[in-house]
């Protein structure tokens, strides 16, 4: 496989009615590439709703089954919660052989500093999204979902969906891309010169300038209708997609 690489994937929005992007994603994760990789990063939004780590549904085991196999032939794996998986925890993580990453880690990549996220915390213009976001992530309304039973928490993780879908369709695109501002206040804090996050859907490798310093930002894309991968290794950055089927 040439260098060795690390390897980075966001935004898969898991589901069973998309089967053939699950099919996708174990194939992906039992390739020669993942298996020599140095590491592979999930950076959040690994399914398309998580209802909790307590979930019997077969998605889940069939995640757990890839993503172990992978940590057991010796690659960290390592995860980042998004806006749709974000009541992921540590149970699952332990059986899914996953190293949780709290968003805005910064790991050295290659000899380089680099800034993981998620990449919602940045689009700060868009304001009703930010309120949900912050309800969501309140422990307190957290604990309360989860003693819900299981088929309620499904019902109420459909619902959220419809709502996401009625808002993204009645909200201009650039209010929910990211906010350079906020870009340059993130890499800024974590003294850093890249940055790769997901979210936005808008697969990319931005160069700028932040404060006199060539810089960087690479966004991931989504595997709603195809795979999305970065690969970086000592010669550079590579960003590709994978093709069903």
């Amino acid at each position: 496989m040439g260098a060795m690489a690390t390897l980075f994937i966001s935004d898969l929005h898991l589901d069973p009615s998309r089967p053939q992007i699950t099919d996708l994603f174990e194939n992906y994760l039992a390739s020669d590439e993942v298996r020599h990789a140095d590491a592979l990063y999930i950076l959040g939004d690994l399914v398309e709703a998580w209802i909790g780590d307590d979930d019997d549904a077969e998605l889940p085991r069939r995640i757990a089954a890839a993503t172990r196999a992978v940590r057991d032939a010796g690659v960290p794996v390592y995860f980042m919660v998004g806006n749709r998986d974000f009541l992921l925890g540590e149970a699952f993580a332990e059986r899914a052989g996953l190293t949780l990453l709290e968003d805005g880690t910064v790991h050295d990549i290659h000899g380089r500093a680099t800034l993981l996220m998620h990449g919602d915390v940045l689009c700060t213009d868009d304001v009703a999204y930010q309120a949900v976001r912050q309800q969501v992530r309140n422990p307190a309304w957290q604990k309360q979902i989860l003693s819900m039973p299981l088929e309620a928490r499904r019902a109420f993780a459909a619902k959220a969906r419809e709502d996401s879908k009625a808002h993204t369709g009645s909200t201009m695109e650039s209010i929910m891309d990211v906010n350079g501002d906020a870009v340059a206040e993130a890499m800024r804090e974590a003294s850093v010169t890249r940055l790769i996050h997901g979210h936005t859907h808008r697969p990319a490798v931005h160069a700028f300038e932040l404060d006199g310093k060539a810089a960087e930002r690479i966004v991931l894309g989504d595997w709603y209708e195809q795979g999305s991968v970065l690969r970086v290794d000592k010669d550079g950055v590579e960003l590709r997609g994978l093709a069903v089927g």
